[in-house]
């Protein structure tokens, strides 16, 4: 959950025993001894003296940090309760793109859109970065699919067929569901919707939705996500307010 350059930052703030404890437990991928806990601690600028009494403070945690066999880790109730502090190790841009969305979600009126994009800046805050990729993107789709049945269905029909002979008339959301995304956007940008600097920018998008939507091994970080999300933002959120 933390690097241990992000721990720095944090340890020194106005936190008492446990949360500070909890800070250096989110550092570790796997359960640590005490003797680890004081040794990254001290490297982090703070000394556990024995005052702190390690054992009784993570004891009377509450589930926050439990103890196992191989030492102390932190719980996922100990994570969240982390994060109600407002600790994260995002970028001070990956916490401005979240607040922008949750700016601009309150602007959204269609239901199913808000949906998708609450749950991606949830995704996006709660650093599960993949599942903030897919969501961001499945919103996006969403937006720009109902944009083109609002305003320019029986252009982007006309176009479709001039690609595709046996396209049948889309009506609907669904019917534009069954075009494959890649030749949905080229379509959008083909009719005006998008300009081409857009659509290539969306394309990027697309590939990198791609690349988390099934198990491989892509990985990807909080910036990456806040690019991906800003670009969403600033060229489909914002532009086809619908």
């Amino acid at each position: 959950m933390l690097s241990e350059g992000d721990l720095k930052q944090w340890l020194h703030k106005d936190f008492g025993q446990l949360d500070r404890l909890l800070l250096i437990l989110a550092t570790f991928d796997s359960p640590i001894k005490l003797d680890g806990l004081r040794e990254r601690a001290a490297r982090a600028g703070l000394k556990l003296t024995k005052s702190w009494n390690l054992s009784a403070v993570l004891g009377r945690s509450k589930g926050l940090a439990i103890r196992v066999p191989d030492g102390w880790e932190i719980t996922n109730a100990g994570k969240n309760h982390l994060r109600s502090l407002g600790v994260s190790n995002l970028s001070p841009s990956a916490v401005q793109v979240a607040s922008d969305l949750r700016a601009h979600l309150e602007k959204i009126q269609n239901e199913t859109t808000r949906a998708f994009v609450d749950e991606a800046i949830r995704c996006h805050e709660g650093e599960l970065y993949r599942s903030a990729i897919v969501m961001s993107w499945l919103a996006a789709v969403d937006v720009l699919q109902r944009t083109v049945v609002s305003k320019h269905l029986p252009a982007f029909n006309a176009s479709a067929k001039t690609l595709d002979s046996k396209w049948k008339d889309a009506f609907n959301e669904d019917g534009l569901g069954k075009m494959g995304e890649e030749r949905f956007l080229e379509r959008c940008a083909a009719i005006g919707m998008l300009g081409k600097n857009q659509k290539d920018e969306l394309l990027k998008g697309l590939k990198l939705r791609n690349g988390c939507g099934h198990p491989n091994s892509l990985k990807i970080g909080p910036n990456a996500v806040a690019n991906h999300i800003e670009i969403l933002l600033l060229n489909v959120f914002e532009p086809f307010a619908v």
